[in-house]
């Protein structure tokens, strides 16, 4: 295996990562609870999981001359002039275990563009402006993982909101056990009271 091969193999594995932390903040979880704005803008954890598959099926398929097998299930480009915000909600006639399965197909679709070029493959993205539209795979990869991280950062606080699920992974917390939360933010609002 090459050095080129473990970059992208690592690179790979923490889009992998990313998306399935994601998606785990949706378990458990009622239609309900997943659709339910948590934010003053409408942010709602269903609506984070559409958002974030719509764009990893942008960037790893037209980005570089591909299309999603499904296109017809994704937000098409025209939904967005009559709702700027189309991308970030289930609509009525879509179900979480739905995007759940669409985002999973996503995923394997976003990993096959990956397999099939080289990090240094060239490819558009037609949404960008003119100047910085041209790309490698490995930078929509950079940025598609921090794209990700940044959605899976709000699904963290919006899970905790609906019923205190914490952790950066389902497996993993990386939280103390036991830690006395009431005392802590406690502690935390006194320090912050001083500052009146």
């Amino acid at each position: 295996m090459t050095e080129s091969d473990d970059a992208k193999t690592a690179l790979r594995d923490y889009l992998r990562e990313t998306r399935e932390d994601l998606i785990w903040k949706l378990d458990g979880l009622s239609e309900r609870e997943a659709r339910l704005p948590r934010t003053p803008t409408g942010n709602n954890l269903l609506g984070i999981v559409k958002h974030c598959l719509n764009v990893e099926a942008a960037y790893f398929g037209r980005t570089f001359g591909r299309e999603f097998p499904d296109v017809g299930e994704l937000v098409p480009e025209s939904a967005y002039e009559k709702d700027p915000q189309a991308d970030w909600y289930a609509t009525a006639d879509e179900t979480k275990d739905g995007l759940i399965d669409l985002y999973r197909r996503v995923g394997e679709f976003a990993d096959r563009t990956i397999e099939a070029l080289p990090l240094d493959a060239p490819g558009e993205v037609p949404w960008w402006r003119p100047e910085t539209r041209a790309v490698t795979l490995q930078r929509i990869i950079v940025h598609v993982i921090a794209d990700l991280a940044r959605h899976a950062g709000h699904a963290d606080i919006l899970r905790e909101q609906a019923d205190n699920a914490i952790g950066v992974r389902q497996e993993n917390s990386n939280l103390p056990d036991d830690h006395d939360w009431p005392a802590y933010v406690a502690k935390l609002t006194t320090l912050a009271d001083r500052f009146r």
